[in-house]
């Protein structure tokens, strides 16, 4: 039984694709006293409450992370907090930094410090491979993000409440993913667009995520930064397991876009303990003395950096074909 289970949990950014996902699961598993769904769009929130029948555990909140007492008012007789909301698309966080920083890290710092005074017992947030060695605006907020989150519990220390991030790449079959459009083309019989044939990117599918990061709370003593141990694929590989024979063509890397994608880069690999499910990077210090390191994990090689062109677990094109199919 999970620790989510019979309690109350609250998801920032709950109208997304992760939010919509976990939803679902935990109404199905989870048993939940209350969920407390939490975003600014009032569409989508619309939207997502016909689509779950309006159950009566579910609570709606417009609001915005932007907004502390909003989100103190939120989290109240909350116990534990996904933090899912976050300004995400690569090329107008160039054009709009200042907004993405007030979301993404103002934001989170919002998120913790409500989360301490309403007296939420724990919280996760959502990370991703950008915020690794991060080459673009957005992936250096989520960097900050990130490390507001670990640090966090040194400001909790006299406090109940304990903060640790996930971090995974691209979902499949989430909102902006390549497949629909690859799909699209291909139904038309046109030529798929393929950034570069050497690309490389991690896959791990929505319920993957979400059992992710449920099993992260059982997990987590506070501090961790979880990253699941996933496969890599070619996205080469992928255009040919949607639409065999269709032709391709490469339209180069957008602006601040990577070649292969980085979870864990070789400067923390002295910090990271690999199980069988996932890493565990520790946090460069736990001075208030509730981390606890997992008693099974397996040091990685110093240097060891974990990335999609250099992982060792591979998805082949019938793989990508099978899985592919059975998205939602």
């Amino acid at each position: 039984m999970s620790v989510l289970t019979g309690s109350s949990v609250m998801v920032t950014g709950g109208t997304g694709s992760f939010g919509k996902a976990f939803l679902t699961y935990a109404l199905e598993h989870l048993d939940p006293h209350r969920l407390v769904v939490l975003s600014r769009d009032e569409l989508k929130q619309w939207e997502l409450r016909r689509s779950l029948g309006d159950d009566p555990r579910l609570r709606w909140f417009i609001g915005d992370i932007r907004d502390r007492r909003r989100l103190t008012r939120a989290m109240h007789g909350v116990d534990h907090v996904i933090h899912a909301a976050a300004l995400k698309q690569v090329d107008t966080a160039e054009y709009n930094p200042t907004e993405y920083i007030e979301t993404n890290v103002s934001g989170s710092r919002n998120v913790v410090d409500a989360a301490i005074d309403a007296g939420v017992q724990r919280v996760v947030a959502l990370s991703t491979d950008k915020a690794s060695s991060p080459i673009n605006l957005y992936g250096a907020t989520k960097l900050c993000s990130d490390r507001l989150f670990i640090s966090a519990n040194h400001y909790a220390a006299g406090y109940d409440t304990r903060f640790c991030v996930v971090r995974y790449g691209n979902v499949m079959g989430s909102r902006g993913s390549v497949i629909p459009l690859f799909q699209t083309l291909a139904a038309q019989g046109r030529s798929l667009p393929v950034t570069d044939a050497r690309m490389t990117r991690f896959w791990i599918t929505l319920p993957q995520a979400v059992q992710f990061v449920v099993d992260s709370f059982d997990a987590m003593t506070g501090g961790e930064l979880y990253v699941p141990r996933i496969p890599s694929m070619r996205l080469l590989d992928l255009a040919h397991a949607i639409a065999p024979g269709a032709p391709t063509h490469e339209i180069g890397i957008r602006p601040g876009e990577k070649l292969h994608e980085e979870m864990i880069a070789a400067d923390d690999s002295r910090r990271t303990l690999q199980l069988d499910d996932r890493y565990v990077v520790a946090p460069y210090v736990a001075e208030w003395g509730g981390y606890q390191p997992p008693e099974h994990g397996k040091p990685v090689e110093d240097g060891w950096a974990f990335r999609s062109d250099t992982n060792e677990l591979w998805l082949g094109t019938e793989e990508l074909r099978d899985l592919v199919s059975r998205l939602p």
